[in-house]
């Protein structure tokens, strides 16, 4: 007799929450505090954010999980303060200074270079980041004091303006990039290249791929949809040491996003009843209709209320390549 495989644990809820991270947690103790409060099966961020930086964490419920490489390939935003006059090991405010000057750039200065930032650009990634030599992050070894040489890579910065300056001494940029950019790194460079030096002291994601600022939601705001569904404990419980748990996530589920939120840069496939069998079960279908591409090379179908598929067309029709089982 066959064994039954295990239960998973948690809920089978499908659907993103675009977490406003605060400073001084890490993506992994976001992700597993929002797993808890949701008592989700299933849980995943798309895009580490470090400790020292707040804003957006996407974190992804179930069959969301399954499009973290569309959110993680989008475009981010940052809006990070440089201070001048010295730079860091880590570039930020965590290293001990190594260089320091006494050159304040102007706005103007400041402003004339920044063409020189945006494109295509060549930017060596902080010793201290994620970045893998041999195995290891590159963070660890150059706590463990050795010396980290990374290759310098090709990045795009789509868009970077300078938006105040406090003071002398300071600079607020904002800068729109693709995956794999350090704005540390911008940091650094502008500094060494103005004579200056320079390194972040505030930095926020304000957008990931398809999400903006406006979808961004704060623990505390989750934390107190989940005690709006807390069970009420008599006083015999409390007396015996019970502990109270959510019994209605409805509170808390209003902040979740479908899955489909993420894909809004794909080509959108709607399909009849029919035809959402047909891929369900992993066969093309046909599209109709006299808008309907013939080719595509990356799109999603949704059918029943809710996202069946991604994949591609070729040939007016729809072909899936990752089905979505989960009912959410």
């Amino acid at each position: 007799m066959a064994r039954r495989g295990k239960k998973p644990k948690g809920r089978p809820i499908n659907g993103w929450v675009i977490l406003d991270k605060p400073k001084g947690m890490g993506s992994t103790d976001a992700v597993g505090k929002l797993k808890w409060l949701y008592f989700a099966q299933k849980a995943g961020h798309a895009g580490t954010l470090d400790p020292l930086a707040s804003g957006m964490l996407p974190i992804a419920f179930g069959d969301a999980t399954k499009t973290v490489p569309f959110v993680m390939d989008g475009r981010k935003v940052y809006r990070f303060a440089v201070r001048w006059g010295a730079e860091t090991t880590t570039d930020d405010t965590e290293g001990p200074v190594v260089k320091t000057s006494d050159i304040r750039p102007s706005a103007e200065t400041i402003r004339a270079i920044l063409p020189d930032y945006t494109g295509e650009i060549t930017q060596v990634p902080p010793s201290f980041s994620a970045i893998k030599i041999d195995g290891n992050r590159a963070y660890d070894l150059a706590r463990e004091g050795e010396l980290v040489e990374i290759a310098a890579r090709t990045v795009s910065v789509h868009r970077l303006d300078l938006v105040s300056m406090p003071d002398e001494a300071t600079s607020v940029f904002e800068a729109e990039c693709g995956k794999g950019t350090y704005v540390r790194a911008i940091a650094r460079d502008i500094g060494r290249d103005l004579g200056c030096y320079g390194h972040v002291i505030d930095l926020r994601r304000i957008a990931v791929g398809a999400f903006g600022e406006a979808d961004m939601v704060k623990l505390s705001d989750l934390e107190l949809a989940a005690e709006e569904g807390l069970e009420v404990l008599d006083e015999a419980a409390l007396e015996s040491g019970a502990k109270a748990r959510v019994v209605d996530f409805r509170p808390l589920d209003e902040y979740i996003v479908t899955p489909e939120a993420a894909l809004s840069d794909l080509y959108e496939v709607n399909l009849t009843d029919e035809q959402a069998g047909r891929v369900l079960s992993g066969n093309p279908v046909l599209l109709r209709g006299r808008d309907a591409p013939v080719f595509c090379e990356e799109a999603y179908a949704v059918g029943h209320g809710r996202l069946l598929a991604l994949g591609a067309i070729e040939e007016g029709a729809f072909h899936p390549k990752r089905v979505f089982g989960g009912r959410g």
